[in-house]
C-alpha cells in the first residue's frame, strides 16, 4: 500500500487562530516577513464576509513527538505540530486582526493590521485618521474578538452614531446583526492540506512552486530559518532583533548599526552556519540540524539537540557586538567606506566569518588579526571570489584551514598563503588592468582602486581635498566628489567615439571635486589640462604625488584615447598593488581625520575651506588683492573657493595667478571681516594656533 504523502481537512478560521496561538501551528517566516498592504487584508476579510473563496492552505507536519520542547528558552514551549507552507500571508493577516498582534514587516518594522467596518453598507476599509473620526465605522473590529468585548464594542458604537443621526430600533438591530457577521467570521472554513513528516524540503519547496505560481520561491535558508522557528524560536528572534536594529543608528548606546551592509537573517545565518558546522551549502546544513540518523535516515531527537547547540554558541560569538564592530575596522582599514563601495555582500558575511574563526577559535590577536582580514576581505571582493558558486568556494577555503590545523600551520599563515597564491603576478598585471577595462559603476575592480586611494590617503586630483573625507558615508555632502571624464563625453563623440560604454570607462574616470566638475566641461584635455594645472598652483611634489594616484601617464593629454585607456588601467592596478602591499606592512596604522575635525598633525595643508568651517570666513566674504598692480575683488564660497568673475580657484595662489601674479596668494588676498581688512595669511595663522 503507498505511503500517504497528505490528506485533505478543513479547519474553522477560530481554530487556526487559537493553535498559532498556542504554538501548535508555527506562523514562521516561510516567504519573508509580511508583505501584504493592509488593503490586501481588508479584501480578505470582505470576501470571506460575502463568502467568496480565498483559497486553500498548505501545512506541512514536523513530525515530532508529542510534549518536545524548545531548546535555549528555559521555558517550557511547545514545539509546533505543523509548519505553514503556503498561506502565511492570509493566516497573518487573519491573526493579527482577530488578536491584535503586531506584524513584523519586510524592514523589520512592526505596527498593527487596524481594520474598520461599516455596518450600514457592509464595507470594509483601512483604518486612517478619516475613518476614526467616522461614527459610521466600527475603527477597529479586532476589539470585537477580544473576550467578553463584543457587546460592549457594538454599544459603544451605535451610542456613538446615535449621536450623529437618530437610530431606530430595526437600524439598531440591521447593524447589529452586520456586525454579528463580522465576529461570526471566526466560523469560516478554510480548506487545508497537510503534507506528512515523511516528505523532504525539496519535495515542499517543489510542491509549492507548482501550486502556487505567484508565491515567493522557496530556498534552504527558508527551511533552516522555519527550522529555528520550530525548535528554537528564540535564536530566531535574535536574528530579526539584529537585523532590525543594523538599520537605523541607536540613541540608547551600542548597536549592530553600520554604514557597510544591513544584513537580513538569512544573511545572518550563514555566517551562523559557516562558524558552527563548517558549512556553506544550506542543503547540508538542513540536513544536520533535522539531526537525520546515517543509519535510518529518520531525525534523531539527539543528534538535533547536538547541532542546534553549535548553532546557539556559534550565534552568540556572530551577534557579540564587540566582534561585529572589531570585523568592521577590517573593512575601514581596507579602504572601503561604506555599502556604496559594496559590490558583493558575502565577501562581507564569509570574511566576517573568518574573522570569527581566527578570534573564536584560533585565538589570534586583535592586532595580527585585522591586518590579515582586511587584506582578505580586499582580495575575496576584488576577485570575486564568493560570487557564482560561492558555496563551494566557502567550503574550499574552510577545508583548506582545516587541513593546516592539521598540520601544525597557523591560521594567518594559511590565509596569508591563499592570498598570495590567487593575487600573483600574473593579476596584477594581466587579470586587473583587464578586469578595469569595463564601465560598470560599481565593477569590483573600480572599487578596489578607490579603496586604493583611501588606503593611501590620496587627494582629489588637483585637490587639496582627500578622497577619504569626501567619502564618508556619515557625511552628506550637497557638492561633493564625482567621477570626471578625463576625455569628456561631447569631445569624444566630435571624435566618433559613440559608444556609451567606451565613453564611460573605468580608466576615462578620475574622482575631483565637484566645482572642478563644473569648470572642466567638455573641453578637450590639452584645453583644460593645462589651464587647471595653473589655476590650482599646486606644487611640484603633491601635483606628482596626484599624477601617481591618479594613475595619469605622462603626456597623457595629448594621447590617443585607446592607447589612453590602456596606459592607464596598468597604472590603475600598480596603484591597487602598491595599497595593497601597505594592508601588509605591520606598521600600517591608518589614522584620518573625519571631515571638519580640527589636523591632526601639523603638517596638514590648510585650505579655505578650514577657515569657514572655522568661522574665520564666512561664504559670501568679499577679497581683494593687497597689490596695487593687480586690482581685483573676489568672494569667498561656501565650499571655500575665491570666485573671480565667475570662476572659482579653490588655492588663493591658483586666484592671484589668474591675474598674472606670481606672489603667494595667502598674502596677496585680504579678506573684509567685521575686524576690518585681514590678510589671509594671517587669519591662516590664527587657524593654525587655535588647531596645533
Amino acid at each position: 500500500m503507498p505511503e500517504v504523502r497528505y490528506k485533505d481537512t478543513s479547519y474553522p478560521v477560530s481554530r487556526l487562530v487559537q493553535d498559532i496561538a498556542s504554538g501548535e501551528i508555527a506562523l514562521p517566516d516561510l516567504q519573508r516577513p509580511y508583505v501584504w498592504p493592509a488593503a490586501k487584508a481588508r479584501d480578505l476579510f470582505d470576501s470571506m464576509y460575502k463568502g467568496f473563496p480565498v483559497g486553500y492552505l498548505l501545512f506541512w507536519e514536523t513530525g515530532v513527538d508529542a510534549g518536545t520542547r524548545q531548546i535555549g528558552t528555559g521555558e517550557a514551549h511547545q514545539v509546533a505540530r505543523q509548519l505553514i507552507v503556503d498561506g502565511q500571508q492570509r493566516l497573518t493577516s487573519l491573526y493579527a486582526v482577530m488578536s491584535g498582534a503586531p506584524v513584523t514587516r519586510e524592514d523589520y518594522s512592526t505596527g498593527r493590521i487596524r481594520l474598520a467596518f461599516r455596518p450600514a453598507d457592509a464595507t470594509f476599509a483601512v483604518t486612517d485618521a478619516a475613518v476614526e473620526q467616522d461614527p459610521e465605522y466600527l475603527a477597529d473590529i479586532s476589539e470585537l474578538w477580544k473576550p467578553e468585548n463584543r457587546k460592549r464594542t457594538v454599544r459603544a458604537f451605535l451610542s456613538r452614531l446615535g449621536e450623529k443621526r437618530p437610530l431606530d430600533e430595526d437600524e439598531r438591530d440591521t447593524l447589529d446583526s452586520a456586525i454579528d457577521r463580522v465576529y461570526e467570521l471566526g466560523s469560516y472554513t478554510f480548506k487545508v492540506v497537510e503534507l506528512s513528516s515523511s516528505v523532504d524540503e525539496e519535495e515542499v519547496a517543489e510542491i509549492f512552486v507548482r501550486i502556487n505560481s505567484k508565491g515567493v520561491a522557496l530556498n534552504q535558508a527558508d527551511f533552516i530559518l522555519t527550522l529555528m522557528s520550530v525548535f528554537w524560536e528564540k535564536g530566531r528572534r535574535e536574528l530579526e532583533e539584529f537585523s532590525r536594529a543594523a538599520r537605523e543608528p541607536s540613541l540608547d548606546g551600542p548597536s549592530p548599526f553600520n554604514w557597510y551592509i544591513q544584513p537580513d537573517p538569512a544573511q545572518l545565518l550563514r555566517v551562523t552556519t559557516t562558524v558552527a558546522l563548517k558549512r556553506a551549502v544550506l542543503k547540508q546544513v538542513y540536513t544536520a540540524l533535522r539531526g537525520r540518523s546515517l543509519e535510518t535516515g529518520k531525525p534523531d531527537p539527539t543528534r538535533r539537540e547536538e547541532q542546534f547547540a553549535k548553532l546557539q554558541q556559534a550565534q552568540r560569538h556572530v551577534l557579540d557586538l564587540t566582534h561585529w564592530h572589531e570585523f568592521l575596522q577590517c573593512l575601514e582599514r581596507a579602504g572601503f567606506r561604506g555599502t556604496k563601495m559594496i559590490s558583493a555582500q558575502n565577501a562581507v558575511l564569509y570574511s566576517y566569518a573568518l574573522w570569527l574563526i581566527g578570534r573564536v577559535e584560533h585565538q589570534v590577536p586583535i592586532d595580527r588579526l585585522r591586518e590579515v582580514i582586511a587584506r582578505w576581505f580586499f582580495m575575496a571582493h576584488m576577485t570575486g571570489r564568493y560570487s557564482g558558486s560561492f558555496e563551494s568556494q566557502v567550503e574550499n577555503d574552510l577545508a583548506r584551514l582545516n587541513s593546516a590545523r592539521e598540520e601544525g600551520r597557523s591560521f594567518v599563515a594559511t590565509l596569508d598563503k591563499i592570498i598570495d597564491d590567487t593575487l600573483s603576478r600574473d593579476f596584477w598585471e594581466i587579470t586587473l588592468p583587464n578586469d578595469l577595462d569595463s564601465s560598470a559603476a560599481k565593477s569590483p575592480a573600480l572599487m578596489a582602486y578607490v579603496a586604493a586611494l583611501n588606503i593611501l590617503d590620496a587627494d582629489a586630483l588637483l585637490s587639496t581635498t582627500r578622497v577619504r573625507s569626501r567619502l564618508d558615508p556619515a557625511v552628506t555632502l550637497k557638492k561633493g566628489i564625482e567621477r570626471h571624464h578625463l576625455f569628456p563625453r561631447n569631445h569624444l563623440k566630435g571624435q566618433g567615439v559613440k559608444e556609451t560604454s567606451r565613453i564611460n570607462q573605468i580608466a576615462n574616470m578620475a574622482l575631483v571635486e565637484w566645482s572642478d566638475n563644473i569648470a572642466i566641461s567638455d573641453r578637450p584635455p590639452a584645453d583644460y589640462w593645462p589651464q587647471q594645472l595653473a589655476a590650482k598652483a599646486l606644487p611640484a611634489d603633491r601635483l606628482e604625488r596626484q599624477r601617481y594616484w591618479h594613475a595619469l601617464p605622462s603626456d597623457w593629454e595629448h594621447m590617443p584615447y585607446g592607447d589612453f585607456l590602456a596606459a592607464r588601467r596598468a597604472l590603475m592596478a600598480g596603484v591597487v598593488r602598491d595599497a595593497f602591499r601597505t594592508l601588509g606592512d605591520h606598521d600600517y596604522r591608518p589614522v584620518y581625520p573625519e571631515p571638519g575635525a580640527p589636523p591632526r598633525t601639523p603638517e596638514r595643508w590648510i585650505v579655505l575651506a578650514d577657515l569657514v568651517a572655522a568661522g574665520l570666513l564666512t561664504p559670501g566674504t568679499v577679497v581683494e588683492s593687497r597689490q596695487g598692480a593687480y586690482e581685483a575683488t573676489g568672494e569667498i564660497d561656501g565650499d571655500g573657493n575665491i570666485v573671480l568673475d565667475g570662476q572659482r580657484y579653490e588655492t588663493p595662489s591658483g586666484a592671484a595667478r589668474a591675474l598674472g601674479s606670481t606672489a603667494n596668494g595667502w598674502t596677496f588676498w585680504r579678506a573684509r571681516t567685521a575686524e576690518g581688512l585681514r590678510p589671509l595669511d594671517e587669519l591662516r595663522r590664527e587657524y593654525r594656533e587655535a588647531h596645533s
